[in-house]
């Protein structure tokens, strides 16, 4: 089953475990073979413990602080094609007025604004292909 090899007071000993069952275990030693009776199984634990330092929180951590954010970014809901842009940098637009219009999946999808404000940056040209989450178009929505 098992093979050790142990050295006890400068002796060397070879122990085959032949068999463990109940707390009983056949050992040849030396070619010699024992009946063991075992007293105290030891659990060998194969998981490591993660310890973990105690965690210092910077004073005011707790406070939640609301961000200035004035910038929106609007993004491409499926990947496609830009077919036509409508807006420019500086232009002032309303909710739901038309963005631009992409290909996606063999339609013709028209992309509105979700916000008003105004447009800070064009990301994207007309013939460009763009992927999911791609960052089309910026605003400043104060």
């Amino acid at each position: 089953m098992k093979q050790f090899k142990f050295t006890i007071s400068g002796n060397d000993y070879d122990v085959e475990i032949k068999n463990f069952e109940n707390g009983k275990a056949l050992l040849e030693v030396n070619g010699t073979c024992y009946n063991v009776d075992m007293h105290k199984q030891e659990n060998v634990i194969k998981t490591p413990i993660l310890v973990r330092g105690n965690v210092k929180n910077p004073k005011g951590s707790h406070i939640i602080h609301k961000s200035m954010a004035i910038g929106f970014k609007v993004k491409a809901p499926l990947p496609g094609n830009v077919m036509q842009i409508m807006v420019k940098v500086g232009d002032t637009i309303r909710k739901d007025d038309q963005l631009l219009t992409y290909e996606s999946m063999k339609m013709e999808n028209k992309l509105l604004s979700e916000k008003e404000g105004v447009v800070t940056s064009v990301n994207v040209n007309v013939g460009d292909t763009v992927l999911q989450d791609d960052v089309l178009l910026e605003l400043d929505v104060r």
